[in-house]
């Protein structure tokens, strides 16, 4: 390429090669501006599109803002399907049991927790509170595209030897399958684990699986998380996701996306829970229901004894539309082997299974929902995990806890090198 004066016989030679170079130093510059210009632009959209007008806005202590958004304006509907949707403001049935077995469960409760925004506020009647997004929260993923979305392949493939090769992702799991599942329910103490790399994360949840391993797999998941990349900070956070196929192109964390509809104004996704457990300490547990309205076929969920918090609608998936061919609970970490070496990052509490209640983190009470609506005890309960000397697991039973397991660990450690 030549510009004007740049030419071998020109006169000058030392000025024509200062604006020469001048003018490639222009080009390169008004290239980056304008790739920056596109990139600002594509994020104050996307703002517009997640942060909808508030009635009410809350500040939480940790700096979160929820924005007290009305019912019928939340995220979800901006899905095409949903345009018309008319919201259904509570399930049809709940799971047989559901009530007996909270009763059950009070008298075990260890302590109640709650989120850190209700310090400041709650909100009002036909709101949703929705976690306001920061410009900062999306710069920090790769792209405005894969902002609130999960990587592909972070589901454990439990019947699968081969799960050793997925990249990055360890877990500690107890599962089932072998059946028709019409939900799950868990309830899991509540940690704040260390994270090494703001890229990892750490976080503890129950699956509801559909399809296969591949590319059309139908997952809804729910539980809490601490993840530096998603929120910003290392704090505990309520989370939900859900993908119909293998987390390419659909689906997103909490209501990052269209598709959950939320319908209670008490409870946030992606919000802080306060507190969280200590070690030898108060130990602090969150219960999560999820399952399928037998008559709509909506995917509900519910946070507690009565936070009722809202439904994926069946038109969302595939598989899951029938219903659920395994069911999965457990911990979750990235390991991005920073320094060539395992991460140091926690999963659960941090301490390995076999340290018990006050060190360990566990899940208890754990239950599928059948096909007659009636939550069961889990048939033949199976374990996984990639690498037992970096996080375990090991199950038990007993009157109080029902199904329960201990799962856990500290990544890197003399025999996780």
């Amino acid at each position: 390429m030549e510009f004007a004066g740049c030419s071998r016989g020109s006169s000058g030679r030392a000025l024509a090669l200062a604006l020469c170079l001048l003018a490639l130093i222009s080009l390169s510059c008004a290239a980056r501006l304008s790739a920056s210009s596109r990139q600002n632009l594509d994020v104050q959209r996307h703002l517009n599109r997640l942060n909808k007008p508030a009635v009410k806005s809350i500040k939480s202590p940790d700096g979160d803002i929820i924005d007290c958004v009305h019912i019928s304006q939340q995220p979800a509907f901006d899905h095409p399907y949903l345009k018309d949707h008319k919201i259904q403001t509570r399930p049809s049935y709940h799971p047989e049991g559901l009530f007996a077995e909270s009763k059950v469960a009070e008298k075990t409760k260890e302590k109640a927790n709650t989120q850190l925004w209700h310090v400041n506020g709650r909100c009002p009647e036909d709101t949703i509170p929705v976690r306001r997004t920061k410009k900062d929260d999306i710069l920090r993923a790769s792209s405005v595209k894969h902002y609130g979305r999960k990587k592909q392949r972070t589901i454990p493939k439990s019947a699968d030897p081969d799960l050793a090769n997925e990249s990055g992702h360890q877990h500690a799991i107890a599962y089932v399958n072998g059946d028709k599942y019409f939900g799950a329910k868990a309830t899991i103490n509540v940690w704040e684990p260390k994270i090494q790399q703001p890229n990892e994360f750490s976080l503890s949840q129950l699956w509801v699986l559909g399809g296969s391993f591949g590319e059309d797999l139908n997952s809804i998941e729910a539980g809490w998380q601490v993840s530096p990349d998603l929120y910003g900070d290392n704090n505990t956070r309520l989370f939900t996701y859900w993908t119909s196929d293998a987390y390419q192109a659909t689906g997103c964390y909490n209501l990052l996306c269209s598709g959950f509809i939320q319908i209670n104004s008490e409870i946030a996704m992606g919000a802080s829970i306060s507190p969280v457990s200590g070690l030898r300490g108060s130990q602090y547990d969150i219960s999560i229901l999820v399952w399928k309205d037998p008559k709509e076929g909506h995917w509900w969920m519910q946070f507690g004894n009565d936070y009722v918090l809202g439904y994926w609608p069946s038109f969302l998936f595939s598989y899951l539309a029938d219903s659920a061919s395994m069911i999965e609970w457990g911990g979750e970490v990235v390991n991005s082997q920073p320094d060539g070496q395992h991460t140091s990052t926690q999963m659960g509490s941090g301490r390995f299974p076999e340290e018990g209640f006050g060190k360990s983190s566990y899940f208890r009470n754990i239950q599928v929902v059948d096909s007659s609506n009636n939550l069961k005890v889990p048939k033949g309960l199976g374990t996984f995990t990639e690498q037992s000397n970096c996080y375990d697991v090991q199950t038990g039973s007993n009157g109080d806890w029902g199904h329960y397991f201990y799962y856990g660990g500290p990544g890197k450690n003399p025999n996780c090198p």
